[in-house]
């Protein structure tokens, strides 16, 4: 819970990660759900959530509380949660691969944990790391911040995590009153309820009743159908969604053996299929075009890129929260691309929109902001 009003883009924490690691494709933080965060003065105070009921009182009123801790302060690798018993088969695959590969590459130069202890040392960082990105969203690695991974989960965020070297910074992105409980989002907020509760099932092993995914209120339009003549039957749109999800599953597959331009014609072929039933502000046919996107981006394709990025931008300012990273960085895509083919002045249009939210995300001294000052300057 917050004991001192915050604005959008204040910052109160920073801490240094406990463990970095390259090439995790996980996004996300962890086990939140066992606390309850309070801030004051730089000061966060973790009540265990057997002490106190979820959403529950002033943890400052918690005379007994087990443990009390200050930002920056140790965190035993013991003590982040492992949910090393609910890992299904393909997790505990793929954890099984990371392990050899790490034997393979490094048994030379280091003295490794035993294959126990490296098998629950994998699950922590994949229920708890963070991943780190760049001013694009492109992946850079994972780390791990204990007692920030200890803050719960919303789809009705009131601050964001980013990264400023090996630090972590926490900064609110809507007005926040004493009392309110901080809370970040550990995944994509694009898509619609049961989407991202399959994903929190799946990485985080809860279900989020935020009252977002309480009322639903969003999914409507983020699930919007075309409109024709003749309405469409639910039962057409509930196959079409059926039909989307399998896309997005195989794409994601056939990214690692297809040609980029097998993959581009996939996309094609795909929004075609569901813009037959999809308005383009569905979010599955936007998250096809992003896939596009980035495979024209790859091609070398700017204008085929800036294309797709037009009509995905339209509807991600409707979609995202304010404040949203994954906004900022379509005007950052955007406006590159524009620079690119010299038309500086639309170019420099969407840059500056990026940097309105990246301020209020990153803050306005962050290294992003210093080269995206000097890129609107160029010209």
């Amino acid at each position: 819970m917050l004991h001192q009003e915050r604005r959008p883009g204040k910052m109160w924490e920073m801490q240094e990660s406990l463990l970095l690691q390259c090439q995790m494709p996980e996004r996300g933080l962890g086990n939140a759900q066992t606390g309850v965060l309070c801030l004051n003065c730089f000061r966060r105070e973790l009540v265990p959530v057997r002490n106190i009921p979820p959403r529950g009182p002033d943890p400052r009123q918690e005379e007994n509380a087990e443990r009390k801790m200050c930002f920056g302060e140790d965190v035993a690798i013991e003590e982040i949660q492992s949910h090393e018993e609910d890992v299904d088969n393909e997790k505990r695959e793929m954890n099984e691969s990371d392990i050899a590969g790490l034997h393979r590459f490094f048994t030379k130069h280091l003295e490794l944990p035993n294959h126990k202890d490296l098998v629950t040392l994998f699950s922590q960082v994949s229920c708890n790391g963070f991943t780190i990105e760049d001013d694009e969203l492109s992946h850079m690695g994972t780390a791990v911040y204990p007692d920030v991974a200890l803050i719960n989960h919303s789809c009705l965020p009131s601050v964001i995590v980013t990264y400023n070297g090996t630090s972590a910074e926490i900064r609110a992105v809507k007005n926040m009153q004493p009392g309110d409980e901080v809370l970040i989002s550990y995944i994509d907020l694009l898509y619609p309820t049961d989407d991202r509760n399959n994903r929190l099932r799946e990485s985080y092993y809860f279900t989020c009743d935020c009252q977002e995914c309480k009322t639903k209120s969003k999914d409507k339009a983020k699930l919007k159908a075309r409109k024709r003549s003749d309405p469409i039957e639910p039962e057409v749109i509930s196959s079409m969604v059926r039909y989307a999800r399998k896309t997005i599953r195989e794409f994601r597959a056939f990214k690692q053996i297809k040609t980029p331009s097998e993959l581009l014609e996939m996309c094609e072929q795909s929004l075609d299929e569901m813009g037959a039933v999809f308005d383009d502000a569905n979010v599955y046919m936007l998250h096809m075009m992003y896939q596009a996107m980035g495979v024209c981006l790859y091609m070398e394709d700017p204008e085929g890129a800036i294309r797709y990025g037009e009509k995905i931008l339209k509807h991600y300012c409707k979609l995202y929260p304010p404040y949203s990273l994954n906004v900022s960085s379509m005007y950052l895509k955007l406006g590159r691309l524009y620079m690119g083919m010299e038309r500086y002045s639309v170019g420099v249009t969407a840059l500056k929109k990026a940097m309105a939210i990246m301020e209020v995300a990153h803050g306005k001294n962050h290294s992003y902001l210093t080269e995206l000052r000097k890129e609107i300057t160029k010209k």
